[in-house]
């Protein structure tokens, strides 16, 4: 069974076993903070399982690091590592906001970069997207690019929360520049989008980001011609572990890349 597969399935069944939960209170309660170190969610932890237990059944030889679950060895020998956000955006499900995931990615090393696969499916509306290393990105099937043409409306993806005052200074001249900014509350579900081409440029200098928000929505990224840096300018990689943060930029093309690092008086 591909890679890709694998996690295309976990993620319908996550979608299947979820669906209901959104905007309940049965999708709330606290079961304590999680590997990541967040408060897991009854929605988190049933998602989760899914994940486990489908993974299980299948006898997929793999190890994950899971958003709550930390490191679970799913088989004594493996040929990889699941990286898994069974729901991105845990906020927007409990509140009843309509974004959030299940974000899921397959890496055969320990950096960002060995992913290979990736799966991130709509927790509201069963969207899936995927992508394998050189194959290109998908959405329910159909091919995916980023945004070609000089668009309408310019789109720009920033995430504020929790940010310090130095940095959102920083990014002054990016928010003053632009009279479309938007951040929704999950970085997959919003690469995902920014792959699709919806948004042209997505930027998070926080240092906030664990590798489980980003791993798969990275790759689809990627596979649909993105431009993916961190704050120093470099490709975009991390080893994996919880202790790691990461912040990056995304671009559609190199000349909306060069604009961007050029405001943020980054050198690229």
């Amino acid at each position: 069974m591909k890679k890709i597969d694998v996690l295309k399935e976990a993620a319908k069944r996550v979608y299947d076993n979820v669906k209901h939960l959104p905007g309940t209170e049965e999708s709330a309660g606290d079961f304590g903070r999680g590997a990541g170190g967040d408060i897991s969610r009854r929605i988190d932890i049933l998602a989760e399982q899914t994940v486990l237990d489908y993974l299980k059944e299948i006898k997929f030889p793999c190890i994950v690091l899971g958003e709550e679950c930390g490191r679970v060895e799913i088989s004594d020998g493996h040929e990889g590592t699941i990286i898994m956000d069974a729901v991105d955006g845990s906020t927007n499900a409990v509140r009843g906001i309509p974004f959030s995931c299940c974000s899921l990615a397959f890496a055969t090393g320990d950096k960002l970069s060995s992913v290979t696969d990736a799966a991130i499916i709509d927790l509201y509306n069963g969207d899936l997207y995927y992508a394998s290393k050189g194959q290109g990105a998908f959405m329910n099937g159909k091919k995916i690019t980023v945004h070609r043409e000089n668009p309408l409306y310019f789109v720009v993806g920033l995430d504020l929360s929790g940010i310090s005052p130095d940095s959102l200074q920083r990014l002054a001249p990016i928010i003053s520049a632009s009279n479309h900014v938007r951040h929704f509350g999950a970085v997959a579900l919003e690469l995902a989008m920014f792959a699709r081409g919806l948004v042209d440029l997505f930027v998070d200098l926080r240092e906030k980001l664990r590798i489980t928000d980003v791993a798969a929505g990275y790759l689809i990224a990627l596979e649909a011609g993105g431009i993916i840096i961190d704050r120093n300018s470099n490709p975009l990689d991390s080893e994996f572990g919880y202790d790691r943060k990461i912040s990056f930029i995304a671009a559609a093309s190199r000349e909306i890349l060069d604009e961007t690092t050029r405001k943020l008086n980054l050198q690229c």
